[in-house]
């Protein structure tokens, strides 16, 4: 069975330049991927590609993707440029995220902050990779995800809170789409599995979000890079709490829920284009 795992694997990891996104990266570096590191700018990006180098990553296995999720149009142009670069993906990890403001934001793409880097933009990418990401069988895609989701309600009447904001709510809501999509992110018949997990509280920026304590960066990333790797048996669409398989809230694993939300985000990105 191991014979059959490709050793060539190349791996994208969003919102890598920092916390569990870039230990991510370093640790599936480490076990020989071609690494492709989303930063939202390319200084952010340099940096991050150095340390990385620095810490023993073959230069030329170490890719840079630029896209400021903020702006859906430099998403789809990322995922374009992914997908001539390196046209079989083995591993996507949408890991990039933000808290929501503490004042209510709609980006230029009129979209809530939150909902629009969490999760479509996340959706935007995993659509655009289509092609790289069912290019052989085995592709992984992996949703970092929160504990959060489970508070949470889609406001599917008002998807960015206009009427009624609340920052964690807000938040909470982003982290529940993206636990629903990873029963949508791959077709039933690409012989890829997706699925969600919550890394644990970690400290990183969105440690406020949670408390004052967490365990490391590298931890969580460890979590993570789990589900990556080829030998770890994955239920599709599953959510796993650190390297548990744990009940989703429930609304998560609707059908209903989950043909409502690629709806929705196909009706906001489609407003975006």
């Amino acid at each position: 069975m191991s014979s059959a795992v490709p050793t060539d694997r190349t791996v994208l990891v969003t919102g890598a330049t920092s916390g569990i996104g870039w230990e991510t990266a370093r640790l599936l570096s480490d076990q020989g991927c071609t690494v492709v590191l989303h930063a939202p700018d390319t200084a952010s990006g340099g940096a991050a590609v150095e340390r990385l180098v620095a810490a023993g990553a073959d230069p030329k296995r170490v890719d840079l993707a630029v896209a400021d999720f903020s702006r859906l149009a430099e998403v789809r142009a990322m995922a374009a440029a992914v997908a001539a670069a390196h046209p079989v993906i083995d591993v996507l990890v949408n890991n990039a995220a933000v808290a929501a403001p503490e004042r209510h934001t709609i980006t230029e793409d009129g979209i809530e902050l939150s909902l629009q880097v969490n999760f479509l933009a996340a959706y935007v990418l995993t659509r655009g990779l289509a092609g790289p990401l069912t290019a052989r069988p085995g592709s992984r895609v992996v949703n970092v995800s929160s504990s959060m989701h489970r508070t949470a309600s889609i406001s599917w009447s008002d998807p960015n809170r206009v009427r009624r904001y609340s920052r964690l709510a807000a938040y909470a809501q982003s982290q529940l789409a993206l636990t629903v999509f990873a029963r949508a992110a791959l077709p039933a018949d690409s012989g890829g599995t997706a699925v969600s997990v919550h890394p644990g509280v970690c400290e990183t920026a969105l440690l406020p979000l949670y408390g004052h304590e967490g365990d490391s960066a590298a931890e969580g990333a460890a979590r993570v890079a789990r589900l990556c790797d080829p030998a770890t048996e994955l239920e599709p669409g599953a959510y796993y709490d650190r390297t548990a398989l744990s009940p989703a809230a429930p609304v998560a694993n609707e059908p209903r829920t989950v043909r409502r939300l690629v709806k929705l985000a196909e009706e906001l990105a489609g407003q975006a284009a």
